[in-house]
């Protein structure tokens, strides 16, 4: 299926995002018209949700789904995915709603994914990646963490915790029928293994990465540390059964190909 064929549904979890989101979905609607965009509102207090309303009422490749609260990236995007699965999209894409992605670089994975690929990250780290205006704690912290989860699970991805990302549908099911139980920014990390353990061809695109011009990061020391503590644990798990394998006990831990 080539690159115009796909039916694509972008999904934007967002909260508290009224200033950035109409910028946002107006770019990404003149990038990529026939795409479908789903905002997926955590019952945002400044009035995102009911903004989207309206977006949805001018725009029929505007749909919205109003969630009971804020629950976490994770949820949002699982819920954003269940809602595009049913209604039989190709291909699903997360994307942030600060613009961080550009979407005038949407197409670069959309072509990945026709080209064959199950996965397809947008990536800072590769050639060809860039970010721009991040200040160099940022800097450290992203990489040091993409290093960390590469070594200890054996990741071959340059940027795992990359948010901007094309999967397709065919893998996504299989992905979503997994007990997906990452709350903040680990759950890329958590989708990235999950899909090397499916024997997912994932490819990374070189992007630019934008620091947000509006609004506010939802980055805190809770998500840091929700992600340290699960890569950790998923890595350990991961080298236990490597040793188990090496040992010549290859039926104690999930391999290749298998639920983990």
């Amino acid at each position: 299926m080539s690159a115009s064929e796909q039916r694509v549904l972008v999904v934007i979890p967002t909260y508290n995002e009224r200033a950035a989101l109409p910028g946002t979905l107006r770019r990404l609607r003149t990038s990529v018209p026939a795409a479908h965009v789903l905002i997926a509102d955590d019952a945002s207090p400044d009035g995102t949700g009911q903004w989207a309303d309206g977006a949805a009422e001018r725009d029929d490749h505007v749909h919205v789904l109003h969630r009971a609260g804020k629950e976490g990236l994770g949820p949002a995007y699982l819920a954003g995915f269940a809602w595009g699965l049913e209604r039989g999209y190709d291909v699903l894409v997360e994307m942030d709603a600060d613009a961080s992605h550009r979407p005038e670089q949407l197409p670069r994975l959309l072509d990945a994914v026709a080209e064959g690929a199950d996965l397809v990250i947008g990536s800072r780290w590769v050639p060809g990646g860039r970010v721009h205006d991040w200040p160099l704690r940022r800097l450290v912290l992203s990489r040091g963490a993409n290093l960390y989860a590469g070594m200890l699970m054996g990741l071959e991805v340059r940027d795992a915790t990359a948010g901007f990302r094309a999967f397709r549908a065919s893998l996504l099911r299989r992905l979503v029928e997994q007990q997906v139980a990452s709350q903040g920014y680990c759950f890329q990390v958590d989708m990235t293994r999950r899909a090397r353990d499916l024997g997912a061809d994932i490819r990374e695109v070189p992007i630019d990465f934008d620091e947000r011009a509006e609004g506010a990061s939802k980055m805190s020391s809770a998500i840091v540390r929700e992600a340290l503590v699960k890569v950790t644990a998923w890595g350990l798990g991961h080298r236990a059964q490597q040793v188990l394998g090496a040992l010549g006990y290859p039926g104690r831990g999930p391999t290749r190909g298998e639920t983990p």
